[in-house]
């Protein structure tokens, strides 16, 4: 059975996934699977895919099922010891399996963070949100999440960032949310909040790729999906018994998520994002966590939670909201 098992979905990537595959072929760590999950393409993708022949591919071809339900699909089929996830735009720096391996083994890790480097096309540049800042003082050594300095909604949330035991994610019952974007955000707490060894790489092994159609870089219809992800949020904080221990960060970390979607995005998207998060808040009202929304938030978020309820539609919101 190979050592890990690299998950990479696709969907309509011809212009990148070239390069992605590629970056794991060439890795100078050679024990691995490369499970490719061609989730409905209607591009050249399964072409490209195709014309690479080597034993360690394996492929699944589904329908349209979006990211959340191709990365389930495939873990269910991974047999590595351990589980890396790759975005069909971006890459493996050479000898990313190789340290990521070695780390995660080397404190018996439930899963390792590393950090990532963005490139535009042109230059490569860091990014705090990827850098591990805040976790810098667990370089070396293995650390719990009720160690974890600061607010846990301060860390990023990217499956790609990390190598996983699988067989931690399968006593978990670990799954992505599916039918949604933003399907990382759920996953990550659920996974961050399980694990009792965690560890970090303090080096850049993985290259995201900045473009015009990235889906953190353009704020369109996608960001409807901010809604229901931090619906799952909550629940799996609830569910699990987190909720009281971090509902301050958390209730404000599941407002901003859709508040900023509907400040950025254009106009023509604005009103039914609007309504998808009146929808949410009037649901909350009727729960026993509605009290803690009022009480728990700021006053830029309070404001925002009570303008949304008390308008009846975008419009009038639009102007009570400034």
């Amino acid at each position: 059975m190979p050592e890990i098992s690299v998950i990479l979905p696709v969907f309509n990537s011809e212009e990148f996934i070239g390069k992605a595959i590629e970056s794991v072929l060439a890795q100078t760590f050679e024990d691995f699977e490369l499970i490719i999950v061609n989730d409905g393409s209607t591009d050249s993708s399964k072409d490209i895919i195709d014309s690479f022949i080597d034993d360690r591919i394996r492929i699944i071809s589904q329908s349209n099922q979006g990211p959340g339900a191709a990365r389930n699909n495939a873990l269910k089929m991974a047999q590595g010891s351990y589980v890396m996830y790759l975005d069909s735009d971006d890459w493996f720096c050479p000898d990313a399996l190789e340290v990521a391996y070695s780390e995660i083994n080397k404190y018996d890790a439930d899963f390792t963070f590393f950090k990532m480097i963005n490139y535009d096309g042109e230059r490569y540049y860091e990014n705090d949100w990827f850098e591990l800042k805040t976790l810098q003082v667990f370089e070396n050594k293995v650390f719990n999440p009720r160690e974890t300095p600061g607010s846990i909604f301060d860390l990023s949330v990217g499956v790609c960032q990390k190598i996983y035991n699988r067989f931690f994610l399968e006593r978990i019952d670990a799954r992505f949310p599916e039918g949604i974007f933003f399907e990382d955000m759920p996953f990550f707490y659920y996974v961050f909040l399980k694990a009792e060894r965690i560890s970090i790489v303090n080096r850049h092994l993985y290259v995201r790729r900045k473009h015009t159609s990235s889906i953190t870089n353009v704020v369109d219809e996608k960001f409807f999906d901010t809604v229901p992800a931090g619906q799952e949020l909550m629940r799996i904080f609830i569910e699990n018994g987190w909720y009281d221990a971090y509902k301050y960060d958390l209730l404000a970390y599941k407002i901003n998520g859709p508040r900023f979607a509907l400040r950025d995005m254009p106009l023509k998207y604005k009103s039914h994002m609007f309504d998808l998060i009146k929808n949410d808040y009037e649901a909350i009202k009727s729960t026993k966590y509605y009290g803690d929304f009022l009480d728990q938030l700021g006053p830029v978020k309070k404001k925002f939670f009570l303008d949304v309820l008390k308008s009846g539609d975008y419009e009038e919101f639009s102007k009570t909201s400034h």
